[in-house]
């Protein structure tokens, strides 16, 4: 038997007319495949150019560099080959306010430098979002806060939602801050008297005034006093129940107005808080509904900053160490050691000289995360040193906070000297730089203006304007 034979055994009928009919040329494909794999081909090409395209294009737009007029000492950044906007400048280094560093350094700390290496997340697209908050933002104040003279006498309360008299008086202190916010708005092209018009809705109490009337003073009577009034708000007027206070916010800087709102659920749970107190491991603040204010001092004007070669001192730190173990730690660790300036109580020189001649300056934490040693650095010029975990800090989506201080965890103060010192002097220098332009951040003014503490708050506000609030 030969082996066709067995083949034609071993392979039935069905199949063997099914071998006949396969084409004589098994290797050649249908003409449609070729017209799909051509198809294909063209639009990976397509693709790739699209994709190189957009690369370049990003390249151009974020190629950037910092341009130096020296004739008027100013600077703003630029993208390259374009000019920048006119209302869109780069705030200026050593702006008027801020005093300049020597000739020398401003060379090296400023020749050409990228964007990237500023205190900015993304400046031009805060800028862009910024101009249009002024645009349109508009915030409705409740009456209490414009009671006239005559209206006040007939009540008792009436200091307690009115804007303060002095807001700059050196005895506020750790609650300036909450005055002067009130202050500004008042002052602001911000505000609206057609509540129909308003994005969000302010509730003028002072938790700082409540704390000093002696007819109220405790958390307690505190908290039953916010009740009432928003109760009162909620009854007089729509808008509260429109939302269930989701549009609504409220200002405070003394820790005690955590407590404030913790009667009323809609305001603890929807309405925003503006708080010094800004630490996401406290019951009641929320990150991505409440807001952290910058605590801030009424200090004078500092006209010229300590330029660093002046500054001998590598680290300052002067505070009661009665309420925080961390600031026991720090005693225990430095409170001998000459190379820095760390003192329990008061220190045997000014309490601003202190800043004034270090390079860091720690901010450790006492009771609260926050105190107001994080803007007082900044005003003297001092490269802040955070010592205190869960803290968020002041703007912090706009601000890059590593960008001009040094943030360290507390299980870790006992290395804190050795990562200063292994700072490198460029590095330092640019640190500085970005530390004057953030200072305009940091203060206050009656009338806002520029991206002072009050527009940079405000802004904060118009990022939550639409959060959890019904279309209308």
């Amino acid at each position: 038997m030969n082996a066709s034979s067995v083949f034609s055994m071993l392979v039935s009928p069905e199949q063997e007319e099914r071998t006949h009919r396969r084409p004589k040329h098994p290797s050649s494909r249908p003409h449609a495949l070729h017209l799909r794999l051509l198809l294909l081909a063209v639009l990976m090409a397509a693709l790739m150019v699209a994709i190189a395209s957009f690369f370049r294009g990003s390249a151009h737009i974020n190629t950037l560099k910092f341009d130096i007029d020296s004739s008027e000492n100013s600077s703003k950044f630029l993208v390259k080959g374009k000019p920048a906007p006119p209302q869109f400048p780069f705030p200026s280094s050593f702006s008027s306010a801020d005093a300049a560093p020597p000739p020398s350094i401003t060379k090296t700390i400023a020749n050409k430098v990228d964007i990237e290496l500023g205190p900015y997340h993304n400046w031009q697209l805060f800028a862009l979002d910024f101009q249009e908050m002024m645009r349109s933002f508009k915030i409705y104040v409740y009456p209490d806060a414009f009671m006239n003279q005559s209206h006040s006498k007939s009540s008792p309360f009436s200091p307690i939602f009115l804007p303060h008299p002095d807001p700059f008086h050196t005895g506020l202190g750790n609650y300036f801050s909450e005055h002067m916010f009130k202050v500004a708005l008042l002052r602001s092209s911000l505000i609206t008297r057609h509540p129909e018009e308003a994005h969000l809705f302010f509730l003028p109490f002072s938790i700082n005034l409540l704390r000093n009337d002696p007819r109220v003073y405790s958390e307690a009577s505190i908290s039953e006093f916010v009740t009432q009034y928003t109760t009162r708000v909620r009854r007089d007027f729509k808008f509260w129940n429109a939302s269930a206070g989701a549009d609504h916010f409220y200002v405070y800087c003394h820790s005690v107005g955590r407590e404030a709102a913790s009667k009323l659920h809609d305001l603890y749970n929807n309405a925003i808080q503006v708080t010094c107190s800004s630490s996401y491991f406290q019951r009641y603040y929320v990150s991505h509904k409440d807001v952290g204010l910058p605590q801030v001092w009424p200090r004078p004007h500092e006209k010229a900053l300590t330029p660093p070669d002046a500054r001998h001192k590598l680290v300052y730190f002067s505070g009661r160490i009665q309420n925080s173990r961390i600031r026991q730690e720090l005693i225990a660790l430095w409170g001998n050691d000459s190379y820095v300036d760390v003192f329990s109580g008061s220190p045997p020189f000014s309490y601003e000289e202190g800043f004034r001649r270090s390079k860091y300056c720690l901010h450790v934490k006492g009771y609260e995360v926050n105190t107001a040693r994080v803007s007082d650095a900044i005003h003297y010029g001092c490269i802040p040193v955070i010592i205190s975990n869960y803290y968020e800090l002041p703007f912090a989506n706009v601000l890059d906070w590593s960008k001009f201080s040094v943030i360290i965890n507390q299980r870790e103060i006992a290395l804190t000297k050795n990562k200063l010192l292994s700072i490198t002097t460029p590095k330092y220098l640019n640190m500085f730089r970005n530390l004057c332009q953030v200072r305009k951040h940091f203060c206050w003014n009656k009338t806002p203006r520029g991206f002072d503490s009050f527009h940079m708050t405000a802004y904060q506000l118009w990022l939550r304007r639409n959060i959890n609030r019904p279309f209308r």
